[in-house]
């Protein structure tokens, strides 16, 4: 019998002895010494043979599957791992600085993969089943979660993790990973200071959210700020934080609050700024209306591969939820309202960096007018292994919002600067 059999046939005994209640309320040094002492027991009468290191590794299994995410556990423990990827109970990847890597551990079946899926759920409120075979939740230390089941997933349950990072990524942190310049960090860091409307564009992984929580580091004490999230995730050290998140439809199908409600219900909640952790459908119209009437300084993040695609991108989702909008006032609305578009961009290498930093200027005629304040420039002729480059910029224009709001604020010398070091 293979170490798997045995620790199944551990785990059916074990399990079926323990109570669900007492499990809940016993601390993890506790649960852990009667476990050792279940698997003694059961080794010591067992038909053959079991060595130490295999009853060490089944007491820590069975304990990481009941307190925590079973096999998962180690690779959410490691701090160098960004993303853990479950095709399936035998497929497992992760992403560690930017690369995708197969992980030997396994799941000892699909039912115990679909169990732990079913736990994550239900502890944030929601559930994954049948008749709702996909949800989006979170771990208790922040992490986001996907689940998808079958029979939406072919070939078994799916789960993908985005960890939670405890250590707090600030622009400091990202200049040191070459993520961009300290001109362009210092630019951020005054258009944040200067309640610029800031949209964060980049795809899957380039580090959206990051940057967004790096740039809120800069949001005054005093504000009150409303994050909006579907899954909470944001890490605002704020004082003033109201943290609101979506809810799906019920069993009954009633009951659903989506990202477009709770935008509208926070306009009445007399917000300073409202950070909208993804903006990806129709509630990109009442965001736009927030950052038109007032609370300047908002920010969000979205998906797309160019400052401005991620334009036309906010035009298609202000026409999903007011299709008898002409395009022209949807342009204007969008002019009216976003100021700076960052774009964000994982490399080849594995590496995030910033690639542009656009102000949206205005229009003309029907096209909505931008400028590149900076862009990474890659070099030329360089090898496969790492992506090199620099960091350029025009300059900035004497009509800038940028400007006009550096100047307000009393940064205009700041920001000159941070345009003469990269001359």
């Amino acid at each position: 019998m293979n170490n798997k059999e045995i620790y199944l046939s551990f785990r059916d005994q074990i399990f079926e002895a323990l109570d669900a209640q007492m499990i809940a309320n016993m601390p993890r040094d506790e649960l852990s010494r009667q476990i050792q002492s279940a698997v003694e027991v059961l080794a010591n009468n067992f038909s053959q043979p079991i060595s130490t290191a295999v009853r060490t590794m089944t007491v820590k299994n069975l304990v990481d599957e009941l307190l925590g995410l079973g096999p998962l556990q180690p690779l959410l423990e490691d701090d160098s791992i960004n993303d853990i990827m479950v095709n399936g109970p035998d497929q497992i990847f992760y992403e560690r600085h930017g690369k995708i890597h197969s992980s030997e551990v396994v799941f000892v079946n699909e039912a115990q993969l679909l169990e732990i899926a079913q736990r994550i759920a239900a502890r944030v409120g929601r559930r994954v089943d049948e008749s709702s075979p996909m949800v989006d939740a979170r771990l208790s230390n922040g992490s986001r979660v996907n689940i998808v089941i079958k029979p939406i997933a072919i070939d078994g349950t799916t789960i993908s993790i985005r960890k939670f990072r405890e250590q707090k990524i600030g622009l400091e942190e990202l200049v040191g990973f070459g993520s961009l310049s300290p001109e362009m960090a210092r630019v951020l860091m005054i258009a944040a200071r200067c309640r610029l409307n800031i949209l964060i564009s980049g795809g899957t992984g380039s580090g959206k959210t990051t940057l967004l929580n790096a740039l809120s580091n800069y949001i005054a004490d005093d504000e009150r700020i409303i994050t909006i999230e579907d899954a909470a995730e944001l890490n605002l050290q704020q004082p003033h934080v109201v943290r609101l998140e979506t809810r799906p439809a019920s069993i009954e199908n009633s009951g659903q609050v989506d990202q477009r409600d709770l935008i509208i219900n926070s306009l009445r909640m007399r917000p300073d700024r409202i950070i909208l952790g993804e903006c990806r459908g129709a509630e990109a119209f009442e965001m736009l209306q927030a950052m038109n009437t007032g609370h300047d300084g908002s920010m969000s993040t979205l998906h797309a591969n160019t400052p401005r695609d991620a334009i036309s991108r906010v035009e298609s989702m202000v026409m999903m939820a007011s299709l008898n909008q002409p395009l022209d006032a949807i342009r204007r609305t969008i002019v009216g309202a976003v100021h700076l578009v960052v774009q964000v961009n994982r490399q080849r290498d594995g590496s995030r960096k910033i690639t542009s930093i656009s102000e949206v200027v205005g229009l003309e005629g029907e096209n909505v007018v931008m400028e590149e304040l900076f862009k990474f420039q890659p070099t030329e002729g360089q090898s496969m292994e790492k992506v090199l480059g620099e960091y350029l910029s025009p300059g900035i224009m004497q009509r800038s919002v940028l400007m006009q709001r550096a100047a307000y604020f009393g940064l205009q010398d700041e920001l000159m600067l941070a345009f003469r070091g990269q001359q």
